[in-house]
């Protein structure tokens, strides 16, 4: 597809990657304590549900650390999803799944019954805490006997608003200084995208579908484990953290 278009996949991950990596300087550490757990808990050749996978970051650590899984990639975004699907194109270890994670057949969608894990970074704080737990519900299900959940995202303390102001004044001061020397931010990024000739038309849609930017909640990682504990769940906890995030993973 790449050849065809004349559209260099690899280097729009790379661009997706340094954009986000400006609001995520840690992100890569937390794919790796994530791939971490999933061969701890669930072996080397896992079944993947790439859940909100967007260009399919999660997928791409996946194969290089653990290159006999597959995934399912899921999202609604379909210039994200024109990135990931160029970029995997031939690889018959993935599939990619155009759904609505609030529409509640989304699950019907996809290809499997059950996984072994379900995957997901710095997507669901697009959602409220009432369809975020409502979701969590339906991964349960997905979830084999024994398989894992985890959720690497923005999960706020707002048990201690000082730290959380330092920190955020600190980051935010930063994230200046990037982009003073010209780092890509998310609305200079999609305006790219929007000049690209093939990813044009599905930007378009993309933000048709979403708007500028769609602000849910960010709920602490004690309830997020809390909630997948009463959604099914018989383990919950935070497994890394930052000082505004954390991945939580959770055990069926």
């Amino acid at each position: 597809m790449g050849i065809i278009t004349g559209t260099d996949w690899h280097a729009w991950q790379e661009s997706w990657d340094r954009q986000q990596e400006w609001y995520l300087p840690d992100r890569e550490e937390r794919f790796r304590v994530m791939l971490d757990m999933v061969e701890a808990v669930v072996g080397p050749e896992p079944r993947v549900l790439d859940l909100a996978c967007g260009t399919g970051t999660i997928t791409a650590r996946l194969f290089d650390r653990l290159p006999k899984a597959t995934s399912t990639g899921v999202d609604l975004d379909p210039a994200l999803l024109t990135i990931a699907e160029g970029t995997f194109a031939g690889d018959d270890r993935v599939t990619f799944v155009t759904a609505d994670l609030k529409d509640p057949r989304w699950t019907a969608r996809l290809p499997y019954d059950s996984y072994d894990a379900v995957l997901t970074a710095t997507a669901l704080h697009w959602l409220h805490s009432e369809p975020l737990a409502a979701l969590y519900g339906q991964v349960a299900e997905l979830v084999r006997d024994g398989g894992v959940f985890m959720n690497a995202d923005h999960m706020i303390d707002e048990s201690t608003p000082r730290i959380n102001a330092a920190e955020r004044a600190q980051r935010h001061a930063r994230m200046d200084e990037a982009r003073a020397k010209g780092v890509l931010d998310w609305a200079g990024w999609w305006e790219l995208a929007a000049q690209d000739p093939v990813l044009a038309a599905p930007t378009a849609r993309r933000f048709e579908i979403y708007g500028e930017h769609a602000e849910g909640d960010t709920p602490s990682a004690d309830w997020h484990a809390r909630v997948l504990h009463e959604k099914g769940f018989g383990e919950a906890r935070p497994v890394w953290r930052s000082p505004s995030d954390a991945l939580v993973l959770a055990v069926k």
